[in-house]
């Protein structure tokens, strides 16, 4: 290859290299305590079972010894992997005793092999417990690093040619964001030099947002530049992996207040439920509201505590009065905004449109949206259709624009 698969800093793209399975894992709970099961466990590089055996990559080279060393620091001693989460399924018997916070009680005069006070247990499982690959090895023992592994811009040329449009103006606001925080010009204008490397085009336009004048290129480390094999690797681009089409754990705001249409409300509530989503009522506070017929919903979050970046899609029913008061809370408007601008999905049935107008420009309004259904006639079937519809890509891209129309 162009590069050195031994390069940590490098990817190997599955055009080159296909991905072939070796497993699946299930998540099929959620911890029952963060801390015990998720800031406890100590997942370790050195942990091999039969039939998988360490390659000489430097840097898990490295690995191998320190995740040991800092789980010894971080879980409060060697008997770590006595802890709960991280403890064996199946009995364990070896040599190893005492050590700071030790869980099992070993009974028996012996911890040593081979002996005879216990039977000559436990003993060692032998050749077949572990066997490194007999890998034909030779040359010359150098503290270096090849050459490749100095060859910084063809890999960040390739992942940058490998995205979509959206995804281009992505990268380059997060360099706007990130330098222009940068205080030091010749820090920002290195870095602008250094991306002339990778796209010409990406540091033009990045210099022209910082307000500098267009460096020369940064020197590469090497001459001689290996061609890549590849200039562009659709494996790269999110767009390449749209999802199976389905909305099953995206979580929904379902914009709430006294006097909303309750039949609406709940048919939207429903029809996510059975479409696997995870609908919320979200309103100013929590208790109960009264629908225009009388019946209660329970408020499950509100504007404060729930904010719009914590749902994919946003719902709202009519009820004229309930859409009075919504268009006087800042939080409320605020969170339409926010779902518009981050390009998710809304929904407006009958009076709920105008808290969409209220929300939002005229301009943004006027565009051809997919992402954006406002269904005066409250068609609650018609328009969850066109909004499941919707949520199913996730976002809404081709609403973004630079600077952003909200």
């Amino acid at each position: 290859f162009s590069f050195d698969v031994l390069d940590a800093t490098k990817l190997i793209p599955e055009e080159l290299v296909p991905l072939i399975p070796v497993g699946k894992m299930v998540l099929n709970r959620n911890p029952d305590n963060f801390f015990a099961e998720t800031e406890q466990v100590a997942f370790c590089t050195a942990h091999v079972v039969p039939g998988i055996d360490f390659s000489n990559d430097p840097l898990l080279a490295g690995r191998i010894h320190s995740y040991v060393d800092t789980q010894i620091s971080r879980l409060g001693g060697p008997n770590f992997h006595e802890i709960p989460i991280n403890a064996s399924i199946a009995q364990v018997h070896n040599n190893q005793r005492d050590g700071m916070h030790r869980q099992t009680i070993n009974r028996g005069r012996v911890s040593y092999e081979p002996n005879s006070l216990g039977g000559g247990c436990p003993f060692q499982a032998g050749a077949s417990g572990f066997t490194s690959f007999r890998e034909p090895l030779e040359g010359h023992k150098v503290r270096g690093s090849p050459e490749k592994f100095a060859e910084h811009y063809n890999q960040a040329k390739l992942f940058y040619n490998s995205q979509t449009p959206i995804e281009k103006a992505h990268i380059l606001r997060a360099f706007r964001f990130e330098l222009t925080k940068v205080q030091v010009p010749a820090i920002r204008e290195r870095v602008v030099a250094t991306l002339l490397n990778v796209d010409k085009k990406l540091a033009q336009d990045l210099a022209a947002d910082l307000g500098l004048d267009l460096p020369d290129p940064l020197p590469r480390a090497i001459a001689k530049v290996p061609k890549p094999e590849l200039e562009k690797a659709p494996s790269l681009s999110l767009f390449s992996f749209p999802g199976d089409g389905k909305i099953a754990t995206r979580k929904v705001a379902i914009l709430v207040a006294h006097g909303t249409d309750g039949d609406a409300a709940e048919a939207i509530h429903q029809g996510l439920l059975d479409a696997g989503a995870v609908p919320r009522y979200i309103g100013a506070r929590l208790g109960s509201v009264k629908t225009r017929s009388g019946d209660a919903i329970d408020v499950e979050g509100t504007f404060e505590t729930m904010p719009s970046v914590l749902f994919d899609a946003i719902a709202i029913p009519g009820g004229q009065k309930a859409i009075d008061t919504l268009s006087q809370l800042g939080h409320a408007l605020d969170f339409v905004k926010e779902q518009y601008r981050h390009a998710k999905p809304i929904l407006g049935l009958a009076e709920g449109v105008a808290l969409i107008e209220e929300a939002l420009p005229s301009r943004a309004l006027a565009k051809k949206d997919e992402g954006l259904i406002m269904d005066r006639k409250a068609s609650t079937s018609d328009g969850l259709k066109k909004f499941t519809k919707a949520m199913s890509r996730h976002r809404i891209p081709e609403r973004e624009v630079d600077p952003p129309a909200v």
